[in-house]
């Protein structure tokens, strides 16, 4: 766990013992059908910082009953993403807690004991509707260019009918009853709104057994006393629905907030299909955790914003400070690349300038070292002492916007000595390397920097009667075997002089 992971899990420790008899709490609950991605990840953010500010609990809820779509792994791989991300919940399935099991596969009991509620006080139905019919329903609305939808037939059905045919074992989900004119609602987002239902009955309590989302929702959300609710604007069209099932229990429901789009940066939607909006895929780039959730908290709003709030990448205690619900903006937000990389940079330096978090950088980058470079893990070749990887840090900070730079192509030198397949073939550019061998030996480590390095490059090649370019380009070889990259006098300060030396010395065995 790294100091920041360390410092934001006591920070939660902290909330939860004076604030644990706060009434607020919040979940997210994502459905295990694919990874977790920047959308569903700024979702859970804002529930988790809004639990912070109001010392109250977040929970972690896997919503599954849709079984066809269920990925295998990807419920632990979204506890994975989300305990990397610093967003650790208080009650969840790894971490458990008195309102669960917190996976709707393994409520269903609770959903067939409070299904029966809806169905004795009349406000839910049995429905024995074949699929082939509601298809016909569905065919016939769209040649009248309606809007498909149930036409109620089942609500209507007599007692005795409903009773033979369920002794029948005849297949049947179970409906909601909807009037006809839903009550407008308080958005602690977007205000006051009033949505039309247009749409006939929803299924509550599908053929297979398995609550819809929207039941089971509504069921979960009440017996883990949720006292807030921040999920995406795409339900906020659900929401009058759900409204309704809790005044059918004749149970207080909670408040509401729905959270704008994301967008790409030309306006498009985030899909799915997208691997670069992956959790997953950013982890995999080298992008630090707090870097990706500055980047979607400054694209989505939320914040009281200070002078400077946009230039500085902020820690998660500045995070949960600066939130403030009522200022999400209620229009689209557009995502913009350089703003992550410029996050990632400013959070890259300040790792840096705290000591305790060297030691994480640095088995961080020994570790995609050893996977760059799979075929040298075993010959000795690759460079990977703490201290060298301490320089190559040091000297980075200001040069790359993540770590996977430093494992590119141009700078595989940083780590790898290079083959040399034979050796130097002209004998004037070898003496002369031998030559510079031993005089770099005398030079001090302090001295050891690109400037002086370039001037004493040219300075050596005209004393020695040499063509600079082609001995930058024999020297170069040996310190890298690259034909392109940083200057010479620059791959020289960035080895130091020990390394320096090793590759020089090298070359002389060849």
């Amino acid at each position: 766990m790294t100091l920041r992971l360390f410092r934001t899990f006591t920070l939660q420790v902290i909330h939860k013992r004076f604030y644990n008899q706060s009434p607020v709490r919040v979940r997210f609950a994502p459905s295990p059908t694919g990874q977790l991605h920047l959308g569903g990840l700024r979702t859970a953010l804002y529930n988790y910082l809004f639990a912070r500010q109001n010392g109250g609990s977040f929970i972690l809820r896997i919503e599954d009953t849709d079984q066809l779509r269920v990925e295998v792994g990807a419920m632990e791989k979204l506890q994975e993403d989300l305990l990397w991300s610093g967003i650790i919940p208080d009650e969840g399935p790894m971490t458990g807690g008195p309102k669960g099991p917190y996976v709707q596969s393994k409520r269903l009991d609770l959903y067939r004991e409070q299904i029966e509620k809806l169905l004795e006080n009349g406000s839910a139905y049995y429905c024995f509707c074949s699929e082939r019919r509601l298809e016909m329903l569905r065919k016939e609305a769209m040649k009248a260019g309606e809007v498909p939808k149930y036409d109620n037939r089942c609500r209507h059905l007599e007692k005795e009918v409903i009773a033979s045919k369920l002794s029948r074992q005849d297949p049947h989900c179970i409906r909601f009853k909807l009037t006809d004119k839903p009550k407008p609602f308080h958005d602690l987002v977007y205000g006051d709104v009033s949505i039309s239902q247009g749409e006939g009955d929803p299924v509550v309590i599908k053929s297979d057994g398995f609550p819809t989302y929207h039941f089971a929702n509504v069921v979960d959300d009440h017996f883990m006393e949720i006292s807030h609710v921040l999920r995406g604007i795409e339900w906020q069209i659900s929401t009058p629905k759900h409204l309704e099932m809790y005044q059918a229990f004749g149970w207080t429901p909670p408040q509401f907030g729905h959270l704008p789009l994301i967008l790409n940066a030309d306006g498009t939607k985030l899909s799915k299909r997208q691997g670069d909006i992956k959790v997953e895929s950013f982890r995999k780039d080298g992008i630090f955790p707090l870097a990706l959730l500055n980047y979607i908290t400054y694209a989505g709003g939320g914040f009281r914003r200070t002078e400077g709030f946009q230039d500085v990448c902020h820690t998660y205690a500045n995070l949960i400070k600066q939130f403030d619900i009522s200022k999400i903006n209620t229009s689209s937000s557009k995502l913009h690349h350089d703003k992550l990389m410029e996050f990632n940079k400013l959070e890259l330096s300040n790792l840096l300038d705290d000591t305790n978090n060297m030691g994480f950088l640095v088995r961080k980058l020994q570790d995609m070292v050893l996977e760059a470079f799979p075929d040298r893990r075993n010959d000795g070749s690759l460079q990977l002492d703490d201290h060298h990887m301490i320089t190559i840090l040091e000297w980075a900070r200001d040069r790359i916007t993540k770590l996977t730079d430093l494992i590119s192509k141009d700078l595989a030198f940083l780590w790898v000595a290079p083959r040399l397949s034979k050796a130097i073939e002209d004998p004037e550019i070898l003496a002369s390397l031998r030559t510079l061998y031993t005089e770099l030996q005398n030079w001090e480590r302090s001295n050891f920097e690109r400037h002086q390095l370039n001037d004493y490059l040219k300075k050596f090649a005209n004393d020695n009667g040499l063509k600079f370019p082609a001995f930058m380009k024999s020297l170069r070889t040996v310190l890298s075997g690259l034909q392109h990259g940083p200057s010479v006098a620059e791959m020289m300060e960035i080895l130091g002089k020990d390394k320096t030396l090793d590759r020089l010395k090298h070359c002389h065995s060849h």
